[in-house]
């Protein structure tokens, strides 16, 4: 170890006092804003049909997707960090939706629940919108018809894998804003 270190000119010092041991470690601040992130979604439901009653059963005693950091459901998408959509969105809707979507506070993430939300489900319709990514980027999705509870925590799982590994320059990066653009989002 002490030839390689040599060789490649490394000094390697002591670390101050305190700083190891027993109880003590580093990492990374990205690392530790995701885990508290992680931990700490406020979900906020717009569900518009049957995906709603599996979303209500998923946060029931059964399933309870509390233990997964998620049990405070906002209303408010002012105190929201998380976005899922369930159900059918009509066209007419979808202003409110994106509005929905441009009040939340960044950092937030979109999970769109079953076929409807997804791709418009079996109705392809005029007035139904065929799919939420047309109108706001959405980050995971939840396929079914309606989907079961346990597929609904797979992807509030995914959301979290998301949340922990995503940087902290991911969002002011100009990929990200490209990329809202394209939406005409600001």
């Amino acid at each position: 170890m002490e030839t390689l270190d040599k060789e490649r000119k490394i000094n390697v010092t002591d670390a101050p006092p305190g700083i190891e041991g027993p109880g003590f470690f580093a990492t990374k601040l990205d690392h530790i804003i995701g885990m508290a992130r992680k931990n700490s979604i406020w979900p906020l439901p717009f569900a518009t049909s049957c995906c709603g009653i599996e979303f209500m059963a998923t946060m029931a005693a059964h399933y309870d997707m509390g233990r997964f950091g998620a049990e405070r459901l906002s209303f408010s998408p002012r105190q929201a960090d998380l976005l899922m959509v369930m159900g059918t969105i009509a066209k007419k809707m979808a202003p409110i939706l994106r509005q929905v979507y441009t009040q939340m506070a960044e950092p937030r993430w979109v999970l769109s629940m079953g076929a409807c939300a997804s791709s418009g489900g079996i109705f392809d319709t005029y007035s139904v919108l065929q799919g939420i990514d047309r109108m706001i980027p959405v980050d995971v999705y939840v396929p079914g018809c309606p989907p079961r509870p346990e597929q609904v925590l797979d992807g509030i799982l995914k959301i979290q894998e998301l949340i922990q590994n995503e940087s902290l320059r991911r969002r002011s990066s100009p990929e990200y804003k490209a990329l809202l653009a394209g939406y005409g989002i600001e």
